[in-house]
Protein backbone atom coordinates (compact mmCIF):
# COMPACT_ATOMS: atom_id res chain seq x y z
CA UNK A 1 0.00 0.00 0.00
CA UNK A 2 0.75 3.50 -0.57
CA UNK A 3 1.60 5.63 2.82
CA UNK A 4 0.12 8.66 3.03
CA UNK A 5 1.96 11.40 5.54
CA UNK A 6 -0.80 12.69 8.00
CA UNK A 7 -1.71 16.01 7.00
CA UNK A 8 -0.78 19.01 9.96
CA UNK A 9 -3.07 21.04 11.34
CA UNK A 10 -3.29 24.25 9.92
CA UNK A 11 -5.00 27.38 9.71
CA UNK A 12 -6.07 29.99 7.29
CA UNK A 13 -6.68 33.15 7.71
CA UNK A 14 -10.25 32.69 7.25
CA UNK A 15 -9.96 35.84 4.18
CA UNK A 16 -9.42 37.96 7.42
CA UNK A 17 -12.27 36.92 9.32
CA UNK A 18 -15.02 37.13 6.39
CA UNK A 19 -15.55 33.32 7.05
CA UNK A 20 -15.30 33.25 10.50
CA UNK A 21 -15.74 29.97 12.57
CA UNK A 22 -17.98 29.44 15.65
CA UNK A 23 -14.18 28.75 17.43
CA UNK A 24 -12.40 31.67 15.63
CA UNK A 25 -10.57 34.79 17.16
CA UNK A 26 -10.32 37.45 14.21
CA UNK A 27 -7.41 40.04 14.92
CA UNK A 28 -6.71 43.51 13.20
CA UNK A 29 -3.04 44.32 13.56
CA UNK A 30 -3.27 48.23 13.03
CA UNK A 31 0.21 49.12 11.22
CA UNK A 32 -0.54 52.91 12.87
CA UNK A 33 1.12 56.06 11.18
CA UNK A 34 4.37 57.24 13.71
CA UNK A 35 3.62 60.49 14.97
CA UNK A 36 5.77 63.27 16.26
CA UNK A 37 4.26 64.12 20.04
CA UNK A 38 5.70 67.17 21.90
CA UNK A 39 2.70 68.62 23.50
CA UNK A 40 -0.24 67.81 25.76
CA UNK A 41 -2.13 68.81 22.46
CA UNK A 42 -0.67 66.92 19.77
CA UNK A 43 -1.08 63.81 22.91
CA UNK A 44 -4.64 64.74 22.44
CA UNK A 45 -5.11 65.03 18.87
CA UNK A 46 -3.42 61.55 18.50
CA UNK A 47 -6.08 59.87 20.99
CA UNK A 48 -8.41 61.04 18.64
CA UNK A 49 -6.84 59.29 15.63
CA UNK A 50 -6.21 56.05 17.49
CA UNK A 51 -9.98 55.97 18.89
CA UNK A 52 -11.42 57.20 15.42
CA UNK A 53 -9.31 53.96 13.75
CA UNK A 54 -10.98 51.46 16.60
CA UNK A 55 -14.24 52.82 14.48
CA UNK A 56 -12.31 51.88 10.85
CA UNK A 57 -11.59 48.43 12.47
CA UNK A 58 -15.18 47.64 13.38
CA UNK A 59 -16.70 49.06 10.40
CA UNK A 60 -13.85 47.33 8.31
CA UNK A 61 -14.98 43.90 10.38
CA UNK A 62 -18.28 43.38 11.63
CA UNK A 63 -16.43 39.77 12.75
CA UNK A 64 -13.67 41.20 14.22
CA UNK A 65 -13.05 40.38 17.91
CA UNK A 66 -9.88 42.40 18.88
CA UNK A 67 -7.42 45.47 17.29
CA UNK A 68 -4.27 45.83 18.28
CA UNK A 69 -2.56 49.48 18.17
CA UNK A 70 1.57 49.30 18.22
CA UNK A 71 3.57 50.43 21.03
CA UNK A 72 4.33 53.95 21.03
CA UNK A 73 1.22 54.39 19.59
CA UNK A 74 0.31 57.85 21.07
CA UNK A 75 4.10 58.35 21.90
CA UNK A 76 5.92 58.35 18.62
CA UNK A 77 9.72 57.69 18.79
CA UNK A 78 11.30 60.32 20.66
CA UNK A 79 11.90 58.63 23.96
CA UNK A 80 10.67 62.08 26.18
CA UNK A 81 10.01 61.49 29.08
CA UNK A 82 8.32 65.06 29.86
CA UNK A 83 5.92 64.65 32.28
CA UNK A 84 3.33 66.29 29.53
CA UNK A 85 3.05 63.54 27.68
CA UNK A 86 2.87 60.89 29.73
CA UNK A 87 -0.01 59.06 30.74
CA UNK A 88 -1.63 56.87 34.17
CA UNK A 89 -3.04 53.83 33.56
CA UNK A 90 -6.23 55.11 35.40
CA UNK A 91 -6.13 58.71 33.90
CA UNK A 92 -8.38 60.64 30.67
CA UNK A 93 -6.20 59.34 28.06
CA UNK A 94 -6.96 55.58 28.58
CA UNK A 95 -10.55 56.50 29.37
CA UNK A 96 -10.98 57.38 26.17
CA UNK A 97 -9.41 54.45 24.88
CA UNK A 98 -12.02 52.33 26.82
CA UNK A 99 -14.87 54.46 25.87
CA UNK A 100 -13.72 53.62 22.02
CA UNK A 101 -13.87 49.74 22.82
CA UNK A 102 -17.48 50.49 24.28
CA UNK A 103 -18.79 52.92 21.52
CA UNK A 104 -17.94 50.29 18.74
CA UNK A 105 -18.52 47.40 20.87
CA UNK A 106 -14.89 45.29 20.04
CA UNK A 107 -11.41 44.66 22.07
CA UNK A 108 -8.73 46.98 21.81
CA UNK A 109 -4.76 46.35 22.86
CA UNK A 110 -3.36 49.87 23.17
CA UNK A 111 0.42 51.52 24.53
CA UNK A 112 0.90 54.13 26.62
CA UNK A 113 4.01 55.29 28.16
CA UNK A 114 2.73 55.57 32.35
CA UNK A 115 4.02 57.91 34.86
CA UNK A 116 6.41 56.12 37.52
CA UNK A 117 6.21 57.94 40.56
CA UNK A 118 9.33 56.33 42.49
CA UNK A 119 11.42 57.65 39.47
CA UNK A 120 9.44 60.18 37.58
CA UNK A 121 12.56 60.37 34.89
CA UNK A 122 12.12 56.32 34.10
CA UNK A 123 8.51 56.23 33.35
CA UNK A 124 6.60 52.53 32.30
CA UNK A 125 6.51 51.37 28.78
CA UNK A 126 2.61 49.73 29.68
CA UNK A 127 0.28 47.61 27.62
CA UNK A 128 -3.49 47.61 28.27
CA UNK A 129 -6.49 45.78 26.71
CA UNK A 130 -10.00 46.36 26.95
CA UNK A 131 -13.01 44.37 26.42
CA UNK A 132 -16.08 45.95 24.30
CA UNK A 133 -18.08 46.56 27.17
CA UNK A 134 -14.89 48.72 28.77
CA UNK A 135 -13.37 46.62 31.45
CA UNK A 136 -9.70 46.12 31.71
CA UNK A 137 -8.93 42.47 31.40
CA UNK A 138 -4.83 42.73 30.77
CA UNK A 139 -2.24 45.30 32.33
CA UNK A 140 1.12 44.96 31.41
CA UNK A 141 4.70 46.77 31.47
CA UNK A 142 7.37 46.11 29.64
CA UNK A 143 9.71 43.70 30.81
CA UNK A 144 12.48 44.23 28.68
CA UNK A 145 12.99 47.64 27.33
CA UNK A 146 15.70 48.40 24.13
CA UNK A 147 19.14 49.63 25.82
CA UNK A 148 20.74 51.22 25.59
CA UNK A 149 18.40 53.52 23.65
CA UNK A 150 14.57 53.36 25.73
CA UNK A 151 14.90 54.96 28.73
CA UNK A 152 11.94 53.32 30.54
CA UNK A 153 11.76 51.37 33.88
CA UNK A 154 12.05 47.40 34.19
CA UNK A 155 8.44 45.83 34.06
CA UNK A 156 7.53 44.58 37.56
CA UNK A 157 4.20 42.73 36.95
CA UNK A 158 5.39 40.02 35.61
CA UNK A 159 3.92 38.24 32.20
CA UNK A 160 0.11 38.13 32.59
CA UNK A 161 -2.33 35.54 30.66
CA UNK A 162 -5.66 36.10 30.07
CA UNK A 163 -9.38 35.00 28.98
CA UNK A 164 -9.60 36.84 25.98
CA UNK A 165 -12.45 36.84 23.42
CA UNK A 166 -14.50 33.57 22.09
CA UNK A 167 -12.54 32.37 25.01
CA UNK A 168 -8.83 32.29 24.01
CA UNK A 169 -5.72 32.41 26.45
CA UNK A 170 -4.10 36.11 25.63
CA UNK A 171 -0.84 37.43 26.40
CA UNK A 172 0.61 40.45 25.73
CA UNK A 173 4.63 41.35 24.99
CA UNK A 174 6.03 44.25 23.48
CA UNK A 175 8.66 45.14 20.97
CA UNK A 176 12.31 43.71 22.21
CA UNK A 177 10.29 41.48 24.93
CA UNK A 178 9.87 39.39 21.71
CA UNK A 179 13.86 38.94 21.21
CA UNK A 180 14.51 36.98 24.39
CA UNK A 181 12.68 33.04 23.64
CA UNK A 182 12.22 33.04 27.51
CA UNK A 183 9.63 35.83 26.97
CA UNK A 184 7.15 33.57 24.58
CA UNK A 185 7.87 30.24 26.63
CA UNK A 186 6.68 32.14 30.03
CA UNK A 187 3.16 33.43 27.69
CA UNK A 188 3.01 29.56 26.90
CA UNK A 189 3.86 28.37 29.83
CA UNK A 190 1.15 29.99 31.48
CA UNK A 191 -1.48 28.66 28.84
CA UNK A 192 -1.31 31.41 26.24
CA UNK A 193 -2.91 30.22 22.79
CA UNK A 194 -2.72 33.97 21.34
CA UNK A 195 0.80 36.10 21.81
CA UNK A 196 0.33 39.51 20.97
CA UNK A 197 3.65 41.93 20.45
CA UNK A 198 3.89 45.67 19.50
CA UNK A 199 6.67 47.40 18.33
CA UNK A 200 7.60 50.63 16.86
CA UNK A 201 10.36 48.72 15.33
CA UNK A 202 12.43 50.82 12.68
CA UNK A 203 13.52 48.74 9.19
CA UNK A 204 17.01 47.66 10.39
CA UNK A 205 15.13 45.14 12.34
CA UNK A 206 12.82 43.96 9.70
CA UNK A 207 14.47 40.27 9.16
CA UNK A 208 15.07 39.62 13.17
CA UNK A 209 11.25 40.84 13.63
CA UNK A 210 10.04 38.13 11.22
CA UNK A 211 11.76 34.89 12.06
CA UNK A 212 11.29 35.86 15.89
CA UNK A 213 7.87 36.21 15.31
CA UNK A 214 7.52 33.09 13.65
CA UNK A 215 10.05 30.73 16.31
CA UNK A 216 7.95 32.20 19.13
CA UNK A 217 5.22 30.89 17.10
CA UNK A 218 7.02 26.85 16.35
CA UNK A 219 8.88 26.97 19.87
CA UNK A 220 5.59 26.89 21.66
CA UNK A 221 3.03 25.59 19.43
CA UNK A 222 1.63 29.42 19.75
CA UNK A 223 -0.10 32.20 17.42
CA UNK A 224 1.80 35.09 17.40
CA UNK A 225 0.22 38.36 16.31
CA UNK A 226 2.44 41.25 16.02
CA UNK A 227 2.68 45.18 14.76
CA UNK A 228 5.22 47.70 14.56
CA UNK A 229 4.46 51.16 14.03
CA UNK A 230 4.21 52.97 9.96
CA UNK A 231 5.51 55.33 8.38
CA UNK A 232 8.21 58.25 8.89
CA UNK A 233 8.12 61.08 11.34
CA UNK A 234 10.55 62.86 9.47
CA UNK A 235 13.70 61.02 11.49
CA UNK A 236 12.68 57.75 12.11
CA UNK A 237 11.00 54.66 9.26
CA UNK A 238 8.60 52.26 11.31
CA UNK A 239 8.21 49.08 9.20
CA UNK A 240 3.95 48.04 9.53
CA UNK A 241 4.87 44.60 9.26
CA UNK A 242 1.90 43.45 10.78
CA UNK A 243 2.06 39.65 10.81
CA UNK A 244 -0.05 36.38 11.79
CA UNK A 245 2.08 33.07 12.81
CA UNK A 246 0.88 29.42 12.79
CA UNK A 247 1.44 27.63 15.75
CA UNK A 248 3.36 25.53 13.11
CA UNK A 249 5.83 29.04 12.59
CA UNK A 250 4.60 29.45 9.52
CA UNK A 251 2.75 32.85 8.40
CA UNK A 252 -0.41 33.33 7.92
CA UNK A 253 -0.83 36.61 6.97
CA UNK A 254 1.36 39.54 6.66
CA UNK A 255 1.24 43.47 5.95
CA UNK A 256 3.43 45.43 4.72
CA UNK A 257 4.61 49.45 5.57
CA UNK A 258 1.25 51.08 4.48
CA UNK A 259 0.81 53.55 7.24
CA UNK A 260 -2.88 52.78 9.05
CA UNK A 261 -3.79 49.65 7.00
CA UNK A 262 -5.26 47.23 9.46
CA UNK A 263 -4.00 43.27 8.77
CA UNK A 264 -6.74 40.84 9.46
CA UNK A 265 -6.19 37.45 10.44
CA UNK A 266 -8.68 34.94 11.69
CA UNK A 267 -6.62 32.56 14.80
CA UNK A 268 -7.56 29.32 15.58
CA UNK A 269 -7.16 28.47 19.60
CA UNK A 270 -8.82 25.16 19.19
CA UNK A 271 -6.87 23.73 16.85
CA UNK A 272 -3.87 25.42 18.98
CA UNK A 273 -5.35 23.26 21.94
CA UNK A 274 -5.76 19.89 19.80
CA UNK A 275 -1.61 20.11 18.47
CA UNK A 276 -0.83 20.83 22.25
CA UNK A 277 -2.70 17.76 23.02
CA UNK A 278 -1.93 15.69 19.87
CA UNK A 279 1.57 16.48 18.51
CA UNK A 280 4.58 14.16 19.24
CA UNK A 281 7.40 15.11 17.29
CA UNK A 282 8.29 18.72 18.07
CA UNK A 283 5.68 19.23 20.62
CA UNK A 284 8.58 21.18 22.29
CA UNK A 285 6.73 22.97 25.47
CA UNK A 286 5.83 19.78 26.65
CA UNK A 287 9.48 18.18 25.86
CA UNK A 288 11.17 20.60 27.52
CA UNK A 289 10.21 19.41 30.92
CA UNK A 290 9.43 15.72 29.67
CA UNK A 291 13.24 15.05 27.99
CA UNK A 292 13.62 11.59 26.90
CA UNK A 293 10.70 10.44 27.50
CA UNK A 294 10.55 7.29 25.51
CA UNK A 295 14.26 6.22 27.50
CA UNK A 296 12.69 7.42 30.42
CA UNK A 297 9.58 7.15 31.95
CA UNK A 298 7.34 10.78 32.00
CA UNK A 299 10.77 11.88 31.02
CA UNK A 300 13.57 13.51 32.63
CA UNK A 301 12.39 16.71 34.94
CA UNK A 302 15.43 17.88 36.15
CA UNK A 303 16.80 21.58 34.94
CA UNK A 304 20.29 20.73 32.99
CA UNK A 305 20.69 24.32 31.94
CA UNK A 306 23.31 26.53 34.09
CA UNK A 307 21.49 29.89 32.75
CA UNK A 308 18.33 29.36 34.56
CA UNK A 309 20.27 28.28 37.80
CA UNK A 310 22.34 30.88 38.21
CA UNK A 311 19.34 33.73 37.15
CA UNK A 312 17.30 32.22 39.81
CA UNK A 313 20.40 32.61 41.93
CA UNK A 314 21.07 36.23 40.77
CA UNK A 315 24.24 35.51 39.70
CA UNK A 316 24.02 35.50 35.78
CA UNK A 317 27.48 36.27 34.05
CA UNK A 318 27.93 35.95 30.95
CA UNK A 319 31.85 34.79 30.53
CA UNK A 320 32.74 37.79 28.67
CA UNK A 321 30.92 39.55 31.68
CA UNK A 322 32.69 42.90 32.07
CA UNK A 323 34.38 43.49 28.80
CA UNK A 324 31.35 44.81 27.07
CA UNK A 325 31.12 48.42 26.08
CA UNK A 326 27.42 49.17 26.10
CA UNK A 327 26.41 48.02 29.74
CA UNK A 328 25.45 51.22 31.46
CA UNK A 329 23.61 55.05 30.47
CA UNK A 330 21.85 55.51 27.38
CA UNK A 331 23.28 55.60 23.58
CA UNK A 332 21.39 58.92 23.33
Amino acid sequence: GVLIPHTPLRMSSGLGGLNKSPHGVVVGLCQLQLPVIETKDQLDAQVDRVCALVGKARRGSTSMDLVVFPEYMLHGLSMDVCDEIMCERDGPIVARLRAACVQHKIWGCFSIMERNPAAPESPFNSGLIFDADGNEVLYYRKLHPWVPVEPWAPGDLGVPVVDGPNGCKLALIICHDGMFPEMARECAYKGAEIMLRTAGYTAPIRDSWVFTNQANAFQNLMCTASVCMSGSDGTFDSMGEGMFCNFDGGIITRGGGRPDEIITCELRPDLVREARLGWGVENNIYQLGHRAYVAVQGGARDCPYTFMHDLVAGKYRLPWEGQGKHTDGRSR
